[in-house]
């Protein structure tokens, strides 16, 4: 995390040097500043720089998830005869660490239709309802291979 604020710190001395606080100015900084910090990575550790692509990648497919989730909640929300299918599924977890269940079942939460419930006391799994669950076994397996799977991505694991 270390290498992390020191690309924001590098951004806001580029930010600086230009005079110009804007969100482009900064952005621009940001990817200079990981573009050197990435020609330094023999001297630094290389999690760092797996892990900002899997950061911009999780954060792309969760904007599209979310996208088509609204639109499908909006929608049965001003059908006459809504098509939900609600249930309570279990997931299993391949995450361990506190971080990544945290992130995953927030993840989740956001979503609109989905809502964790509880995290088992082991961490092995998570209870979830899903409004759209006509099959929970697809239903687990798309959280699966969509979130999990980046979160995972994220912390390296």
């Amino acid at each position: 995390m270390t290498l992390f604020f020191l690309n924001i710190l590098l951004a806001v001395i580029w930010a600086t040097l230009w005079n110009s606080f804007t969100l482009l100015t900064l952005a621009g900084g940001f990817a200079l500043g990981f573009a050197a910090l990435w020609l330094a990575r023999g001297l630094l550790a290389p999690h760092y720089f797996r892990a900002v692509p899997a950061v911009l990648a999780l954060a792309g497919f969760f904007i599209v998830e979310l996208v088509k989730s609204c639109i499908l909640v909006a929608r049965d929300c001003i059908a006459p005869r809504p098509n939900i299918h609600p249930a309570i599924v279990r997931m299993p977890l391949d995450v361990r660490s506190d971080a990544e269940i945290f992130l995953l079942a927030n993840l989740i939460t956001l979503t609109p239709g989905t809502l964790t419930l509880d995290v088992a006391a082991d961490r092995s799994f998570l209870l979830i309802h899903a409004i759209y669950a006509t099959d929970e076994a697809a239903l687990v397996a798309e959280l699966k291979a969509g979130m999990e799977h980046r979160v995972r991505k994220v912390f390296g694991t």
